[in-house]
């Protein structure tokens, strides 16, 4: 598995704690930028100042859901790729509210093994464009 570009910004959102930090350790030690979150608000508030090029969330969450919180995010940051994970059968008819309003996201049902996730994410992040370059011109 190739090395992925320091540009690729991972948000990891769990409301348990060591599922996230454990996804998030995961994703950094194959060379991601990753942060992880237990409160969902907190990490749609991060995005506002680090715009995270993917979203990994667990689908069921308090206050906010992780369907919901990839909605709010790609509002805010467009280009955000989202992953979704889920251990609960009721979020399915979830993902056809979602569809119903435009949102097709990819998910992964837990437990999420490493294999699977990293395929998973390498999958989405080649799928990313390259990064805007800046011309600067040298006087």
């Amino acid at each position: 598995m190739s090395k992925p570009s320091k540009r690729n910004r991972v948000f990891v959102v769990d409301d348990e704690q060591v599922i996230a930090l454990t996804l998030a350790t995961i994703s950094r030690s194959h060379g991601f930028n990753a942060t992880s979150f237990t409160q969902p608000l907190e990490a749609l508030q991060a995005a506002d100042s680090d715009v995270p090029d993917l979203l990994i969330s667990d689908v069921m969450m308090p206050l906010l859901s992780g369907i919901e919180l990839a909605i709010q995010i790609q509002e805010r940051c467009p280009n955000c790729k989202v992953l979704l994970f889920s251990g609960q059968a009721s979020t399915v008819s979830m993902l056809d509210v979602a569809r119903t309003h435009g949102r097709v996201f990819d998910i992964l049902t837990k437990p999420v093994h490493p294999t699977d996730l990293l395929r998973k994410i390498q999958a989405i992040t080649e799928s990313m464009p390259p990064p805007a370059t800046s011309l600067k011109q040298e006087f």
